[in-house]
């Protein structure tokens, strides 16, 4: 099975060469298929996981033709088989063939990426598996752009546009994986804590449907005087942003269309379309009294910040007038705008502040007022208000303005309840750890270890330092251990941790 193509993105263009480059023989991916001798190990073996159920009836397309180009076994169908499973198999596979002596084992070990087509949730709940298995050598990703926003493809030079499902096209999009280079980026950790309502105000959709990228888990034990009754603790993860507010709202209000009537939404022009409806009549461009969500921030929470690790927790005064706020670690919102910019020396406000550096350990904090105030970021250096880069973020939310407001995690939103009484929900972001992307060119993603780029004004904090200051008195320092998305990630006891971990 051989084939080339060359592939043109931009200016660039590079060759795919022979498919036996990127095939995985399948008693590497089956623990019960006889071992057999390979001549070549591939160059680029790939495991590929699609969301069949992203990008109307491309997702569906894309996995018939990789699995007539690949290896049927090494192209997985999201909705059939959740990722952590598979890599769980693959891994102790690898293992247990490692310690046989299989060199070809060992190669592909060593050269394996992964290939991810789905929307942003999709990509980051593969990054969360991936995190959480704490392999020693973990896969580098590429992203294949099937969303609506596609944030998280289009940061890393994959295009945010729905891409062609042929075979030609495919070949291409392998020969850009088979060169793409390897980026580093943060891994944000976010918990968040709640009394569960037993009813309402989370229709049309159920009570508590969270994305699913958010894991309940047991923040202490039940004899803890921390473990009240009726509260809820979630955990999980995000790599591109965290917002809440107006634009959480319109993207809600999206979703929610889109569940009710999927047959309305298999074209990512169409999609687009609606949002920005949604957007108006949602009020985004005009400030609904009405509508007690849309009020300002700074009328529902709290926010502090830990600008440093080791460093103490400091409020921040959000002004009256933001109506959403954005925590952002890619240079890239809203299907591709950048909300922070890059910050210059000419305004004092802005002196403190750096590029928006995807490995630096920091979280850029931006505001919006409305969409009006959005549509800056179309022009030349046009950002929005930069209010914080912080190491760690905390929103307490108490009984106030409204009932509820909205929130998104890459690109999932969720109707989130607000205290009635004297209860608070507890929103906090955190840095834990980096996760390894495959870049394609161009890359809008800046790297603060970039010999090319001018140094930053402030050290950098990689994942190798940690908080000294009050974090023995974390409340939720267990649960930060990990994103929650491999939980059922288990080793068998033949299988040594220490070459996996």
């Amino acid at each position: 099975m051989e084939g080339e193509a060359d592939i043109v993105v931009g200016s660039c263009s590079k060759p795919c060469g022979p498919l036996e480059e990127y095939l995985i023989p399948d008693y590497i991916l089956k623990p019960d298929v006889q071992q057999v001798i390979v001549d070549h190990a591939p160059r680029c073996p790939v495991v590929v996981f699609i969301n069949s159920r992203s990008g109307g009836q491309l997702g569906s397309s894309l996995i018939k033709t990789y699995r007539e180009l690949l290896n049927e076994a090494q192209v997985f169908d999201l909705s059939e088989e959740a990722p952590d499973k598979v890599l769980h198999r693959l891994y102790v596979n690898l293992e247990r063939l490692k310690m046989e002596g299989d060199i070809l084992a060992v190669q592909i070990w060593r050269t394996l990426r992964l290939i991810v087509a789905g929307g942003d949730g999709t990509a980051s709940w593969l990054l969360g598996v991936v995190s959480d298995l704490k392999l020693s050598h973990p896969p580098p990703v590429a992203t294949v752009p099937l969303g609506t926003g596609n944030n998280l493809p289009f940061s890393f030079g994959w295009g945010k546009k729905n891409p062609s499902t042929d075979q030609e096209a495919v070949k291409s999009f392998l020969g850009l994986v088979k060169h793409a280079k390897e980026i580093k980026i943060d891994s944000w950790h976010i918990i968040l804590r709640m009394r569960v309502p037993k009813e309402g105000p989370c229709d049309p959709i159920a009570p508590l449907e969270l994305p699913h990228s958010l894991h309940a888990f047991h923040r202490v034990s039940s004899d803890d005087s921390l473990n009240m009754e009726g509260y809820h603790t979630f955990r999980g993860g995000f790599w591109n942003y965290f917002s809440m507010g107006m634009d959480a709202e319109v993207s809600y209000a999206f979703h929610s269309e889109r569940k009710r009537n999927p047959e309305k939404f298999k074209n990512q022009l169409t999609n687009q379309g609606t949002y920005a409806k949604l957007g108006l009549k949602q009020g985004w461009f005009c400030a609904s009294l009405s509508q007690p969500s849309s009020r300002n921030l700074a009328q529902l929470a709290k926010v502090k910040v830990m600008k440093r690790p080791g460093s103490h927790w400091e409020e921040l005064q959000i002004h009256h007038s933001i109506r959403s706020i954005v925590c952002l670690n890619l240079p890239s919102f809203s299907g591709g705008l950048n909300p922070w910019g890059m910050p210059g020396t000419r305004r004092a406000a802005d002196r403190e502040f750096t590029a928006p550096f995807v490995d630096d350990g920091l979280i850029e904090v931006v505001g919006f007022h409305d969409a009006w105030h959005g549509l800056v970021l179309l022009a030349p250096n046009g950002h929005g208000t930069r209010i914080a880069q912080a190491h760690r973020i905390r929103f307490e939310f108490h009984k106030g303005a409204a009932d509820h407001t909205f929130m998104r995690v890459d690109g999932e939103p969720w109707k989130q309840p607000l205290p009635t009484d004297d209860d608070t929900v507890v929103v906090e972001i955190s840095h834990l750890g980096q996760v390894a992307m495959l870049a394609n060119e161009p890359c809008r993603s800046q790297s603060v270890n970039d010999p090319s780029l001018p140094s930053p004004a402030h050290d950098s904090h990689g994942d190798d330092k940690e908080d000294t200051a009050e974090e023995d008195e974390d409340e939720f320092e267990d649960g930060r251990r990990k994103f929650g998305a491999a939980d059922t990630f288990k080793l068998p006891d033949e299988i040594d941790i220490a070459h996996l971990s």
